[in-house]
């Protein structure tokens, strides 16, 4: 038998029956009712108490419908218009009638089918829709203030509380001991990493990284308006689960990515943020974060089938992606072991284009040096340098490898396989990356990309041309490190792949023989 809702929820009920005689359409999440009409939505919240958010009166649900608002113009400002009254009767309500009955965010309308979840879907989401999310969200984390030193927000103890919560709600949820034993588990190894991370979490909310981000992003709540993501929706009913470090909001819609089965895509919107805001210390508690959001996104499978009303089949369903959600979390927590890979090749040779396919497929993390060069020196990766900062001298270079090698350990030793995209046309260079990989017990990759002096003149023309690229290297660049690079050793070739880069084409998938080289390299490492 269906449960039966209480007083305020049938009275809510009926409000919402009665606006659906008014010819609107009716979309039900777990937590609200959206009723459109023409080319406007309005949102209503149910009179729930579950614990991490309470709408149970109608003071509170107007109080949240403000915060919606707030919160949501600063992503998505042309979406959300302002909170509207319901007066009238529940038989008979009218939408801006006084003395309200019920309020409503009001919405501008959009077309479902260009949501993320259901683009992705339908095949038609795109690698340069990842991208502009990442520069959607680093933007957006840019822009807000860290919490206040003296509140709770992102303290490690307010982190394990809210764990801890998502463990006790799905403990009461989850009805058969399978399920529950699995949740067991699954807290133990929670609690395992969160022990490993607590040092870090203080760390993070004291270098700034706590912020009153999103709160809820997964790709249901991201829209495509014209072919740009907008995010809308944010968690508006607890500041504690808004107020997060960055780096677990970013986890968010890289979770459900990979719960859809396209770590790829997760692995190049990771990529894409961590290249603009060069946050890679946040890293280390990736893992942490990525299994938190399946986690949660269990708890919202448990609590849909719980609902009023829901049939045999969508209470399955729900079960299931519940379950489903556990297994992520608990894959996403078990020790890996990295390796690392290093680029070789001279500019044009497709180096940079070789490690962003080798980070979607290896589903690791790049280090690009041309980036990272210019932001040890205080520039923007397209920022063009000038002769008063000389950040190609000797100097430079050496602080720059020196950077990329203390990076790439802290990721290594969080147990991410790297990619160095960088030149490493000296012998000197490359043995000191592999020392750091045999030091760690860590397999370890060249990846060298040859062209030949024509595609590499005819790529750098074209580059400089557009200038979207990182690298400033030209063509009298080009010549003087074809003239002094030293070649792989055969001690180097023994652990090295060539990816044969050919005119006219745009990357290297189609070299089979190569791939298969280097992923037999790794495994035999």
């Amino acid at each position: 038998m269906p449960n039966k809702p209480p007083a305020a929820l049938s009275q809510q009920l009926q409000l919402i029956h009665a606006l659906q005689r008014q010819q609107m359409e009716l979309i039900e999440t777990h937590i609200s009712w959206i009723l459109l009409s023409g080319d406007t939505a309005y949102k209503i919240k149910k009179a729930l108490d579950l614990g991490f958010l309470d709408f149970s009166t109608l003071a509170k649900r107007e109080f949240y419908c403000e915060e919606e608002i707030r919160l949501n113009r600063r992503l998505a400002p042309e979406l959300y218009l302002d909170v509207v009254p319901i007066g009238g009767s529940v038989d008979a309500p009218l939408l801006g009638g006084l003395p309200a009955l019920e309020y409503a965010v009001r919405m501008r309308r959009f077309d479902g089918s260009a949501q993320m979840d259901v683009m992705l879907a339908a095949g038609q989401l795109r690698a340069p829709h990842i991208d502009r999310l990442a520069a959607v969200l680093a933007r957006f984390h840019a822009s807000l203030a860290p919490a206040d030193p003296a509140s709770a927000f992102g303290t490690a103890d307010a982190i394990l509380a809210v764990s801890r919560q998502n463990f006790e709600q799905l403990g009461a949820l989850l009805g058969d001991g399978g399920a529950r034993s699995t949740l067991q588990a699954l807290q133990q190894a929670t609690e395992a990493e969160f022990s490993a991370c607590r040092p870090l979490f203080e760390q993070r909310r004291h270098d700034g990284f706590v912020r009153e981000c999103h709160g809820d992003l997964h790709l249901g709540n991201i829209v495509l308006l014209d072919d740009q993501p907008v995010p809308f929706d944010c968690l508006e009913f607890d500041p504690g689960l808004r107020w997060i470090d960055v780096i677990n909001e970013l986890a968010f819609p890289m979770m459900d990515l990979i719960h859809r089965q396209h770590g790829g895509l997760a692995f190049r919107l990771l990529n894409a943020y961590l290249e603009i805001t060069g946050d890679y210390a946040g890293v280390a508690l990736l893992r942490f974060y990525l299994a938190g959001r399946a986690t949660v996104r269990a708890k919202v499978s448990a609590i849909r089938i719980g609902q009023p009303g829901l049939s045999q089949a969508d209470a399955a369903q729900a079960l299931a992606s519940g379950r489903s959600y556990l297994d992520l979390a608990a894959t996403l927590l078990r020790t890996r072991r990295g390796a690392l890979i290093i680029t070789h090749g001279l500019p044009g040779s497709g180096k940079s284009t070789l490690a962003l396919e080798l980070l979607v497929r290896r589903q690791a993390i790049r280090l690009r040096s041309d980036v990272e060069r210019k932001r040890l020196f205080g520039l923007a990766a397209l920022d063009r340098s000038n002769t008063d900062q000389d950040i190609y001298s000797a100097a430079a270079t050496r602080k720059t490898y020196a950077h990329l090698q203390q990076t790439a350990r802290q990721l290594l030793a969080a147990g991410w396989t790297v990619i160095i995209d960088a030149a490493f046309l000296r012998q000197q260079e490359r043995a000191e990356f592999g020392q750091l990989a045999q030091q760690m017990a860590l397999p370890f990759v060249i990846a060298s990309t040859r062209a030949d002096a024509a595609t590499l003149q005819q790529r750098i023309r074209q580059r400089s041309a557009l200038g979207t690229d990182p690298s400033e290297a030209d063509i009298a660049v080009l010549e003087k490190l074809a003239s002094v690079q030293q070649p792989l050793s055969p001690v180097e070739l023994a652990h090295a792949v060539v990816f044969e880069s050919r005119a006219g084409s745009n990357g290297f998938a189609d070299l089979i023989d190569s791939w298969d080289r280097l992923d037999s390299l790794l495994a035999a490492a």
